[in-house]
This record gives C-alpha cells, structure tokens and sequence, in this order.
C-alpha cells in the first residue's frame, strides 16, 4: 500500500476509503516493538507474569499501536503527508496469534492548511482494538517521494 506519490489535498473526497491493512500478530512483533520502545512493562514481553496479572498472554503496548496507525495512514497519503495529530483509543487487547486489520475513511477536510481527517480503525477476532482520528497536511498538488 506504499505510496512513492503522494495524494494531493483536492483528490482526496470525504467518504474515500482507506484500503484494509492486515497485520499479523506475532509474538516476536508484539515484544520486540515494546522493547524498541523502550516499554518494559512485563505484560508486554512475558507470558506468566502477565497472566498472574490477570491477561491471557502478553499484549501490544499503545506505543507500538500508535505507530501502526501512523504507517497506515501515511502509506495511503505518501511520502509528503505530515501527520499533525493522532487522537487513538485502545479496546481489545492485540495477543499473538491473532491479526488486527485497519481501515480507515476520509472524514473531513480543511482547506486552511490542506488537513484531512481520517477515522482509523483497527480490529482483531476479540472486536476493536483501536479507534481514533488522524489529521495529516497534504500538499496541494502531486509530490513524488524518494531522494532528492
């Protein structure tokens, strides 16, 4: 989904869907990304003390989220977009084994300054793991990406 152009503000309509993302969710992604984060919390890198804390299994940290929903959105936008706000919320939690699937729609746009809105939203087989918004600023012509 990987964009090397990147969308330009007025080719983008309100109601414009966002193509899925799956994500499988493996273990190793799941306590590699909270250690890269410098999330050492043991429910997210070790399966018998998040169980004695009452989890199932170790689980994905919000930090880990929050970039996901960052790279899905701006894979779509392209390599000019710049993210201005992401306003997430967590639900179910994202244990291996499972795959969270994100999708998103365009859902406002502001012409001071090229902003678009899009709702995100990420699910896995326990329900929604992550709802929220991001704006990002989009250039108002194509941008191709890549070395300059």
């Amino acid at each position: 989904m990987s964009r090397t152009v990147s969308r330009a503000y007025a080719e983008v309509a309100v109601g414009e869907e966002l193509p899925e993302l799956p994500i499988p969710l493996t273990r190793t992604m799941i306590v590699a990304t909270a250690l890269a984060s410098r999330d050492y919390q043991d429910v997210h890198h070790d399966p018998a003390l998040a169980e004695e804390r009452g989890s199932k299994d170790v689980f994905m940290n919000i930090l880990t989220t929050n970039g996901l929903v960052d790279r899905y959105v701006t894979s779509w936008a392209g390599p000019a977009a710049r993210v201005k706000a992401i306003r997430i919320r967590l639900g179910a939690p994202n244990y291996p084994g499972d795959t969270m699937v994100l999708t998103g729609t365009v859902s406002a746009k502001h012409d001071d300054g090229h902003r678009v809105e899009i709702a995100v939203r990420g699910v896995n087989a326990i329900g929604p793991h992550v709802t929220g918004t991001v704006v990002v600023q989009l250039p108002a012509a194509r941008e191709r990406g890549g070395a300059a």
